[in-house]
């Protein structure tokens, strides 16, 4: 059996899509689950838009994403003199002609046309779809070859998957009507018909065609927003797949192991923002304790100098707490800023609903008294002073006054381990300030 060769193949405009890098994840899989070759073909053609800077833009994109690439990266200008000996060919054959055409702008020139063939079937069995099949008929000559001389998409395309030895083609299904018409360009070239497989659109919950309109579309939006790259992967990845079971949270050597085209969904895969959020709180549960334990003290360096000069113990306590909750990397300023410094925000809308309400004063007031007189500052010590109060009834009352007066915020850790974290002096100061200031 010959070694599977696949391609990903993107037009550079300095934005990658999120459905064209879908493709290039399910292209790079199959790659390496059948131990073959992905190859990434740059089709820089269109000059104005594929500039050093949007090459750039895609070569970030694959890297930051851990798709490697084998062999050197092909670029479709490099192929431009073979696009046309290819042209030359179909020409002295009999399946390609030249032709005058009028563009819109009122201009004529000579154009090629590739001949289709009048009758007959073109056919063949997509690896996701199934049998595929068209009347030869029902599909017009079309142009390969541009007034100006230079190559159309067309055989630009299947020349270059010609040179490169390509045995599958992975892309979107919107690419179905082109597969017919390369298809006989390949046969008229005398070089074998790769295997092909389509992959569904990626839908809005209308199910439209996911674009911009609809939120973030492109990778570098999603970098932006703070999702780590193996959650991008791994959610793209179940975009039209998943492994036959319940899991969702994949290893990268689980996804090559498992990953079949013959698994990939035919219908179109509607995106999920808040699942997409999920997940990648989830890849933020796994890294490594000591890594985030970092990531925090580097945050706390961003707002407080000096940084309060707490033992490793305590800041591996407040990243513990800290760590299950964090759904953006981005998010752990805002969620560190109250025990590393005095300045925090408050949030109006917790300020009013938590410590503007009649008699929240007084109970503030009243907690701190019992604080002062806990005998160990600890976390379940200082909830055992709030059961105490609420006498059953639920801890509520407390609860919320006391984290929005020492947090600026209504949601966060849980309370007494933040209680514990901030401190003794820190906890009384701020509840008997945020009484005296913000209460009626």
């Amino acid at each position: 059996m010959s070694e599977t060769r696949v391609r990903f193949a993107p037009s550079p405009t300095g934005k990658v899509h999120i459905g064209n890098i879908r493709a290039a994840i399910y292209n790079w899989l199959f790659a390496r689950h059948t131990g073959g070759k992905f190859l990434l073909r740059v089709e820089d053609t269109d000059l104005e838009r594929s500039t050093p800077e949007a090459i750039a833009v895609l070569i970030e994109c694959m890297k930051w994403l851990g798709l490697d690439w084998d062999e050197e990266v092909f670029y479709q200008t490099k192929n431009v003199k073979r696009h046309m000996e290819c042209v030359e060919q179909l020409l002295a054959s009999g399946r390609a002609y030249k032709m005058e055409k009028t563009s819109r702008d009122g201009k004529t020139g000579v154009v090629t046309m590739f001949r289709m063939p009048k009758e007959g079937v073109i056919e063949f069995d997509d690896i996701v779809k199934g049998h595929m099949a068209k009347k030869a008929e029902d599909i017009q000559d079309f142009a390969i070859v541009r007034s100006d001389g230079s190559p159309i998409f067309h055989i630009a395309n299947v020349v270059d998957d010609i040179d490169q030895r390509v045995t599958h083609i992975i892309r979107g299904d919107d690419h179905v009507e082109n597969t017919f018409k390369h298809i006989e360009i390949f046969r008229a070239l005398g070089a074998p018909v790769p295997r092909y497989a389509h992959l569904s659109m990626i839908v809005n919950q209308q199910g439209k065609p996911y674009s911009k309109r609809d939120g973030a579309a492109f990778v570098g939006e999603f970098r932006e927003e703070g999702y780590l790259p193996e959650a991008l992967f791994n959610y793209l990845l179940l975009l039209g797949w998943n492994p036959g079971d319940e899991r969702e949270v994949l290893a990268r050597d689980e996804m090559v192991g498992l990953f079949e085209l013959s698994k990939v969904h035919v219908t179109a895969a509607k995106f999920d923002l808040k699942k997409l959020q999920w997940m990648n709180g989830e890849y933020i549960k796994k890294i490594p304790a000591a890594e985030f334990v970092s990531e925090v003290k580097a945050c706390a360096a961003g707002i407080a100098s000096p940084v309060p000069g707490h033992d490793d113990a305590w800041w591996s306590y407040l990243a513990s707490q800290l760590q299950p909750r964090t759904k953006f990397m981005k998010d752990i300023p805002q969620m560190v800023r109250c025990f590393v410094a005095d300045d925090y925000p408050f949030d109006e809308k917790a300020v009013e609903k938590r410590l503007g309400k009649p008699g929240v004063k007084e109970l503030l007031l009243d907690i701190a008294e019992r604080f002062s007189k806990a005998a160990e500052w600890k976390a379940p010590a200082l909830e055992a002073v709030v059961k105490e109060l609420s006498q059953g009834n639920g801890m509520g009352p407390w609860v919320h006054p006391i984290r929005v007066a020492v947090s600026g915020r209504g949601e966060g850790i849980g309370l007494f381990e933040m209680l514990e974290l901030l401190g003794r002096e820190t906890t009384l100061s701020r509840i008997r300030r945020a009484a005296e200031t913000m209460c009626q």
